[in-house]
């Protein structure tokens, strides 16, 4: 244990430049294409690459998850410790009638074998089963389950795994039509157009070959918000750029596993907030939000210069992977739009809303 805690800190930053430098960063021009090639394909053609949903006509709840990377339950999965805030979201979501949306990397399959991951995550799986059988599960792929969208035999492994058909698709498009206002929400994982994760066969052979084995031995977790801030900023920056240039368009992914809402990350929401406390002079507030944000700066620094003045088009999921076991996920329930966090409290686990907005207010 010495050995590997050791280890743990001479290798774990040289490991992730290395990954890095010789990974290409993400592309504003391909992250921007790539998008408006998906966004315009699913209006012309709903149905093949992703489904349109009128929200209000159906008067639908969903809830959106992404990056839960489910693994074989040993030191290297990621989900292991996020599983059972998971399973008892799931539960709550299945018993107030929610349509559950997976929007990519649900399963870790850069590092596992398809059927190592089934084997180990049959609670999860029967979980998502239960919205399935309700005609309420849409799942979209990402780029650590890409196999879904370009594998052969990936229709009958979800036949196997589901017990019946499931639609792969790269996007979803609710629409939300009331009092002649009318907005759209795209949903996608986030990767596209991202040159470490979108086609790029170094990230793939380097993930398979060299940091899996390495994570595994030296019990390393990279899905928190402290690695690879630099490159998620970026790519949030991206997303956020494109959806600013839409007309009456939303825009979730995931993808980061950070949570973005209004297009300003927690961290961002919280100074936000503090300035209106200040301007308020409410002393209690100030205190309670200048403990939060050191508490938070912990897990992520980096604060956007012109975060007071961004639209709020884009959001992201988060993930269902913190290694504290946390998970977070997108709420739309009656014309409103929530992040959510689940938390594990005492021998249960607790939903808190993080934030939360009216739809046709956002435009």
């Amino acid at each position: 244990m010495g050995i590997r805690k050791l280890l743990q800190r001479i290798l774990t930053k040289p490991v992730l430049k290395l990954a890095n430098k010789y990974s290409s960063k993400p592309d504003k021009q391909r992250v921007h294409e790539a998008l408006s090639k998906l966004y315009q394909h699913i209006q012309k053609k709903p149905g093949k690459k992703g489904l349109i949903i009128n929200i209000e006509r159906a008067h639908q709840k969903i809830i959106i998850f992404s990056d839960l990377h489910k693994g074989n339950k040993k030191r290297s999965d990621d989900f292991a410790p996020a599983e059972q805030n998971y399973l008892a979201a799931l539960d709550y979501y299945n018993r107030e009638g929610y349509s559950l949306i997976m929007l990519g990397d649900s399963e870790e399959l850069w590092k596992f074998n398809l059927f190592t991951v089934q084997k180990h995550n049959h609670p999860s799986f029967d979980a998502e089963k239960k919205f399935l059988n309700r005609n309420a599960l849409i799942k979209v792929f990402g780029n650590h389950d890409i196999f879904w969208n370009n594998d052969p035999f990936a229709g009958a492994q979800l036949l196997a795994t589901y017990g019946q058909k499931v639609k792969i698709y790269e996007g979803v498009l609710l629409q939300h039509r009331k009092e002649r206002k009318s907005i759209d929400i795209l949903l996608t994982h986030g990767h596209q157009g991202d040159g470490q994760s979108d086609g790029n066969k170094f990230s793939a052979w380097f993930v398979a070959k060299v940091w899996a084995p390495l994570q595994s031995y030296l019990e390393l977790n990279i899905n928190t918000p402290a690695f690879n801030d630099i490159l998620k900023t970026e790519h949030n920056q991206f997303m956020y750029e494109w959806s600013s240039q839409q007309e009456n368009l939303l825009l979730v992914t995931g993808h980061t596993h950070q949570p973005v809402f209004e297009s300003m990350t927690h961290l961002e929401r919280l100074y936000k907030l503090l300035l209106i406390a200040r301007q308020q002079n409410d002393t209690r507030a100030i205190a309670k939000l200048q403990e939060e944000i050191a508490f938070r700066r912990q897990e992520y620094d980096h604060v956007s210069e012109d975060y007071l003045h961004l639209k709020p088009t884009y959001f992201n999921t988060g993930c269902c992977c913190f290694s504290d076991g946390d998970i977070t996920g997108i709420e739309i329930d009656n014309g409103a739009i929530r992040l959510i966090k689940w938390k594990k409290e005492d021998s249960g686990s607790k939903r808190s809303v993080l934030e939360k907005a009216s739809i046709t207010t956002l435009l």
